[in-house]
């Protein structure tokens, strides 16, 4: 089985302005790219989870969804930082209509995004973390037995207050990398 890292998307890799579908619209934090690259040197797996409510609430299409996904993973991919894969949840458990308004066991903080990545990807949850910029992130990683739960500052501008679900806090996804590579030490 494998390590991983999981990250969420808007807050930890792009700057959070809202429901983001539009390549044009993405505006990549500073080290990202350095920093899943550097995970993947070490040995990680690097997947982002998303919540991706925009779907349910009828703000842009699945579709619109996939393909502003297909530009992600290429980006990466061309920077030299390859992701392993994006989960997503389209669900909203009181905004939108069917198929899309509903309690699922995805949206974080549920961690049916990691479960299934772990399945997929043969991932130990138990060797592995997760970086996110809200309390659901840490509690879906804390739901899933991930021991160490970074929580990083709203689109990497300051360190957050540690919370309940949260083993560490950091500025940005560069400083939660050098710190999941010294927790967790990766096999090469």
């Amino acid at each position: 089985m494998r390590q991983a890292v999981f990250l969420d998307r808007d807050g930890v890799i792009n700057e959070d302005a809202g429901y983001i579908v539009e390549p044009d619209a993405f505006r990549f934090l500073p080290g990202v790219f350095e920093s899943v690259a550097k995970l993947k040197a070490a040995g990680f797996l690097v997947v982002i989870v998303t919540n991706q409510s925009g779907i349910a609430r009828g703000f842009y299409s699945l579709e619109a969804y996939l393909v502003s996904q297909n530009w992600l993973l290429e980006t990466f991919q061309a920077h030299g930082a390859a992701l392993d894969g994006i989960y997503f949840c389209p669900h909203h458990p009181d905004k939108g209509e069917a198929p899309y308004r509903t309690v699922c066991d995805c949206r974080k903080p549920a961690p049916g995004m990691l479960i299934k990545a772990a399945k997929d990807l043969d991932i130990d949850l138990s060797k592995s973390a997760i970086v996110g910029d809200k309390p659901s992130d840490a509690q879906a990683g804390l739901a899933a037995g991930l021991p160490v739960r970074v929580l990083v500052g709203k689109n990497g501008t300051a360190v957050p207050a540690l919370v309940p679900a949260a083993t560490h806090v950091a500025r940005n996804l560069p400083e939660a990398a050098q710190l999941i590579e010294k927790i967790l030490s990766a096999p090469k």
